[in-house]
């Protein structure tokens, strides 16, 4: 077992006590071998009850059995109160280890009294026994006032480390869920768009007999298929959207407009500012997603004719305006709806910093202009 710096004060002063005592025979002394075992077996003592977690109070009566016996045999062994009132202040409360001090600082007297019989022989005893005795309970209050400090900072440092786990654990937590809800809105605006064009498409072919028809709707089944495997590749990669990654802002609206007219039989309409190829990555993706979310929205629900966009700079960002002549409907107010249609879009425009409008009335068709600066 490791010795602390305590356990070597305490073997330290016992062994300078229990050395003095077999080199100085002082007249009178009992017995000075059997004092020093006495003394020995106070430091076994104190290792058996560290090991054994005994009770305090069975340690300091079993203590101070042991050394005021070793103290009758030879005076000199009071000595060893020096490593045992250390011991008893961090055994003990407070008081009561004073109290168990200064008793065992004060027994020697009468002890030396009934040993010898003439007080002339104890009077060098008691200015050595107050002296140590105000020492013992200087020292011992001290030091358990530091212990007490000692034991409420690691109590402190112990409550802080807690708090740091739990805000690195509820860090984490949050992380994962905002990457879950991008996840979610990447997956929706993208994947599920695309697996509803390819429903769509196949049901459109099951009901013509023509074979060039047939024919033409597989061909787009395929082609968006392939669009939504680039697609889950980006997401997988964490790449831009695939429209993105192989070609600009621009070309990438057309196409989107152009898969809109050939599945649905619209007329679109595309007008492009030819400045678009200086936008930030972040600003391209967020102006791509929402054109996907508002086509979807006309796919499903406008039951329009015609479609125009607007992509356009201005001094201070860029504006995207999708226009249908539909049905329309009553537009929601902001943070009125849930999940990743309307409210996704505002979402995602609004954690890029900018403003996501739909003006629609029942019909009237619908106009949705997204502005980032």
């Amino acid at each position: 077992m490791k010795l602390s710096l305590w356990d070597l004060l305490y073997v330290v002063v016992v062994g300078a006590v229990v050395g003095f005592m077999l080199v100085d025979r002082a007249p009178g002394v009992l017995s000075a071998p059997a004092a020093s075992i006495l003394l020995v077996l106070c430091l076994v003592w104190y290792a058996t009850h560290r090991r054994l977690l005994l009770s305090p109070w069975l340690f300091a009566t079993v203590l101070g059995l042991l050394h005021l016996t070793a103290v009758w045999l030879d005076h000199t062994a009071s000595f060893a109160l020096f490593a045992w009132g250390a011991m008893l202040f961090a055994a003990l409360p407070l008081r009561s280890a004073i109290a168990a001090v200064a008793a065992l600082d004060l027994l020697p007297i009468p002890i030396a009294l009934l040993r010898d019989g003439t007080p002339a022989k104890v009077h060098g005893l008691v200015p050595l026994t107050v002296l140590g005795l105000v020492f013992a309970v200087v020292a011992g209050t001290s030091i358990s006032r530091i212990t007490a400090q000692n034991e409420e900072r690691a109590e402190m440092i112990a409550e802080l480390s807690a708090s740091r786990a739990e805000v690195a654990r509820l860090s984490h937590e949050a992380g994962v869920a905002t990457e879950r809800a991008r996840l979610a809105a990447e997956i929706h605006d993208t994947l599920a768009q695309g697996f509803t064009s390819i429903i769509t498409l196949a049901q459109a072919a099951e009901t013509t007999t023509d074979p060039a028809t047939v024919q033409h709707r597989l061909t787009q089944v395929a082609d968006t298929a392939r669009e939504n495997l680039a697609e889950a590749r980006a997401l997988v990669a964490a790449l831009s959207p695939a429209d993105l990654h192989t070609s600009g802002l621009g070309d990438a609206v057309r196409r989107q407009l152009s898969r809109l007219a050939s599945q649905t039989g619209l007329r679109t309409a595309c007008h492009l500012d030819p400045r678009l190829a200086d936008l930030p990555t972040a600003s391209q993706v967020v102006l791509l997603r929402c054109l996907q979310e508002a086509l979807t929205n006309i796919r499903k629900h406008a039951n329009a004719t015609t479609v125009d966009v607007q992509l356009t700079t201005t001094g201070t960002g860029v504006v995207l305006k999708v226009v249908d002549d539909g049905v329309g409907f009553t537009a929601p107010a902001p943070g009125a709806v849930s999940g990743f249609g309307l409210a996704g879009m505002r979402q995602r425009v609004e954690q890029a910093g900018g403003v996501c409008r739909v003006d629609s009335r029942p019909g009237t068709g619908t106009t949705i202009k997204v502005e980032l600066s």
